[in-house]
């Protein structure tokens, strides 16, 4: 028997896992190719950020009662780390390849030689995620507990 204390941990660390690991199957689905980079990638389907925080407030629900006061926290939490990845990182992501097209516009429609190292580095485009990436993350961060409470019930 695990330690019931470590319910809410265990449970947003393998919400987090689950939802990198699916972001491969995912890639693989849409594309037909494996690309392994998504293990470790932000951005996709499904977020691990909202799975990883979803998972935690739920486990501290269970676990602390869902009229503790840990659970508001957990649970105001959460809803800050889901619209912050749907759409503060979202659009940040958006504003990068913006600024990017631009700079390539620049070169090639005014022949600008922009030698500044600064042009010439690569900022990543897809830093947070669509509102259905966000729910499929909410559906593993909800999963995930429930499927491990068995684990943790003395």
């Amino acid at each position: 028997m695990i330690p019931s204390s470590l319910f809410p941990l265990v449970s947003a660390l393998l919400s987090n896992v689950v939802a990198q690991v699916a972001k491969t199957f995912v890639y693989y689905y849409r594309t037909g190719k494996w690309d392994l980079h998504w293990v470790m990638a932000s951005g996709g389907f499904p977020s691990s950020h909202t799975s990883t925080v979803t998972a935690l407030s739920l486990a501290i629900g269970i676990q602390e009662g869902f009229d503790s006061a840990i659970f508001a926290v957990t649970a105001i939490f959460s809803f800050i780390v889901m619209y912050d990845a749907c759409h503060v990182r979202y659009y940040s992501g958006k504003n990068i390849a913006l600024t990017q097209q631009l700079i390539k516009d620049l070169k090639s429609m005014m022949g600008l030689h922009l030698d500044d190292p600064i042009y010439q580095e690569k900022l990543k485009t897809i830093l947070g995620h669509k509102s259905v990436e966000v729910v499929g993350g909410f559906g593993v961060g909800l999963i995930v507990p429930m499927i491990l409470l068995p684990l943790f019930i003395a």
